[in-house]
């Protein structure tokens, strides 16, 4: 399996090298030069599976046996999954009214990223040690992402890893899980700027290759396809869940609804599609609206500010992982993404091109082409939605929701109120109620907080500040070079 860069500029790599890239040379985001095809008996086979197993095929699928045989990768997986609290890995809630909700926060940190990160971690792991090798790892979060990565690398012998969390923009209990890890390894920046502005250092330094390669710099965002490759199977096992018979022909269809910030559990809709997996894809948003506007009216552009809202993992207004759809249902089009990624990162707006975005009234003229608006529905909700949809799955359920998944199911009531016929659906979730006691508070209900959650408010914590007027790119700069320093002189 080889992995090519969106635009097209770049080497073909193995599973290895997108792995530790990042992003690509050319500032493309890598993906399988081909995706394979499975076949109604696969995904009958496939549909007995528990989550783990199913990781383990896809991973097979896009890893390789000459990377990693096929018992090793089994091992690197169940030794990701092992800490996780529930017995499922990741566990469906069926609730009234045809509501699913698929639970992904049952991991250390209480959120969806702790699947992608862990086995990320794991892959990364086994590589560096039969590379001798060390890394510096340098995560931009938004509330959920920084925890994980933290979890999945802390103490880790062959690895540094630099967070930036965005100050004042995440709740207290995401900021607590990323400054209380008191490791060696682990170094954590308050930025005083939102989740797009702390993105830029990050940016600026992946840009300079010669600095990347000098101190084995990798990312362990979604523009990581590791992360998007294991996200693959949230899609796999949301529909082998929730389709009613796989003795049908064809198969049925069932529509996965997926909050989102940077789109990468979108992304991976969008291949598990490509695939042949039968699932409609609906993308939920908050009032951060880029991914609708772009799905709705093909109007990919900034709006003047990030707007804090009650989801904040998904206050983002530069969806990364958008790259990879349009690349996807272009046909595998470099030049044209390229292009068009180079017009955003000048202007900060885009209209897509009518062939990529159309509605499916206007059918596209190369059949490995599809228009974004066939592919996917979208919908951007409110605060006050939020906690509606929160209150009211209470009442119905006696089941809490995070924000996050809250954008999910709001989505699932408004197609059910308007009683439009749908297939089954299924409500990603990607965060427990746990992690966002305030909004539980906003939407007038009782927090439920853990005991291990709790702890963190009496133990001390550790956070570098990086102040408006600084120059953040020198000073994460200066950061990686100094970890390097220290790995000579402990050598």
């Amino acid at each position: 399996m080889w992995y090519v860069s969106t635009r097209g500029m770049a080497p073909r790599v193995d599973f290895e090298g997108a792995l530790f890239s990042g992003y690509a040379p050319d500032g493309g985001l890598y993906m399988p030069e081909e995706l394979p095809q499975l076949d109604r008996e696969t995904l009958r086979q496939w549909s007995t599976l528990s989550y783990p197993d199913l990781v383990k095929e896809l991973c097979a699928l896009f890893i390789g046996p000459q990377l990693i045989s096929r018992d090793d990768l089994t091992g690197l997986i169940d030794r990701a999954f092992s800490r996780f609290r529930h017995k499922e890995v990741v566990h469906l809630s069926r609730l009234r009214n045809g509501l699913n909700v698929l639970e992904l926060w049952h991991g250390v940190t209480y959120a969806f990223k702790d699947l992608s990160l862990g086995c990320t971690a794991q892959f990364l792991q086994r590589f560096l040690e039969k590379r001798k090798q060390r890394v510096t790892v340098v995560v931009g979060t938004s509330g959920d992402t920084g925890s994980a990565a933290i979890e999945s690398v802390h103490g880790a012998k062959n690895v540094d890893i630099i967070v930036l969390l965005p100050k004042g923009h995440c709740t207290r209990i995401q900021e607590l899980q990323m400054t209380t890890v008191l490791r060696e390894n682990v170094h954590v920046f308050g930025v005083e700027g939102n989740s797009d502005e702390l993105d830029e250092p990050i940016k600026a330094v992946f840009a300079d290759v010669a600095f990347v390669k000098k101190h084995n710099l990798m990312s362990l965002n979604s523009i990581n396809w590791s992360r998007v490759l294991v996200q693959m199977a949230h899609h796999f096992f949301a529909y082998f869940r929730c389709a009613p018979s796989l003795d049908t022909d064809p198969l049925p269809a069932v529509e996965v609804v997926v909050p989102t910030g940077a789109a990468g559990n979108l992304a991976a809709g969008c291949i598990a599609q490509k695939m042949g997996l039968p699932i409609h894809l609906a993308v939920a948003v908050n009032c951060n609206d880029i991914i609708h506007r772009t799905v709705q009216r093909g109007d990919f552009s900034l709006s003047r500010a990030v707007k804090p809202t009650l989801a904040s993992a998904m206050d983002i207004q530069v969806p990364y992982n958008m790259e990879r759809i349009f690349w996807l249902l272009s046909g595998s089009d470099s030049q044209g993404t390229r292009a068009l990624m180079e017009q955003f990162e000048r202007t900060q707006s885009v209209s897509l091109p009518e062939e990529l975005h159309s509605k499916p009234c206007c059918p596209p003229p190369d059949p490995r082409t599809h228009q974004l608006s066939e592919a996917v529905a979208s919908e951007s909700v409110s605060d006050e939605t939020i906690t509606q949809t929160m209150s009211r799955c209470w009442e119905e359920n006696w089941y809490l929701l995070c924000p996050h998944s809250a954008v999910a199911v709001s989505y699932h009531y408004q197609q059910t109120d308007r009683q439009q016929p749908s297939p089954p659906r299924c409500c990603l979730a990607p965060a427990s109620a746990a992690k966002f006691p305030e909004a539980v508070l906003a939407a007038g209900l009782t927090p439920e907080t853990p005991p291990e959650i709790l702890a963190l408010e009496s133990k001390e914590a550790r956070c570098a500040a990086m102040r408006k007027g600084d120059d953040w790119t020198l000073m994460l700069r200066d950061t990686i070079e100094k970890l390097s320093r220290q790995r000579v002189i402990s050598a």
